[in-house]
């Protein structure tokens, strides 16, 4: 489905709007809760160490083996997504009343005013 002209103009001046500010975007800072790379490495040595468990379980036909390699896996990956200790949990600051939303207005019409309100704030 084609835009229309209105959401051609408004999809243009957003990409320009984020070309000229990308710079903002690259450098912005993170919220902390990114992953450590020691909990990816144990992580990583984890599954090795479980899969090569497991291989051995199925190999020996140990089932006990095999299981608890198969533990040892998860664990490993359970480590290496879960973010560094001490991450401080997002929070969300806003400064303007909640507004009712209008269920009959359209995306489009949405958008234009979340954009609309974007530029004001600057």
């Amino acid at each position: 489905m084609p835009l229309s002209e209105q959401e051609q103009r408004l999809l243009d001046e957003m990409e320009r709007h984020l070309m000229r500010n990308d710079a903002d975007v690259v450098t912005a800072p993170r919220d902390g809760r990114g992953l450590s790379y020691r909990n990816i490495v144990y992580g990583t040595i984890l599954v090795l160490l479980g899969l090569g468990g497991l291989i051995v379980g199925v190999s020996l036909q140990a089932i006990a083996v095999g299981v608890i390699g198969f533990v040892v896996m998860l664990a490993g990956v359970i480590l290496a997504v879960t973010p560094a200790k001490g991450a401080a949990a997002p929070t969300i600051e806003t400064d303007r009343p909640a507004k009712p939303r209008a269920t009959s207005s359209s995306f489009m019409d949405r958008m234009n005013d979340r954009w609309d309100r974007r530029q004001e704030d600057r």
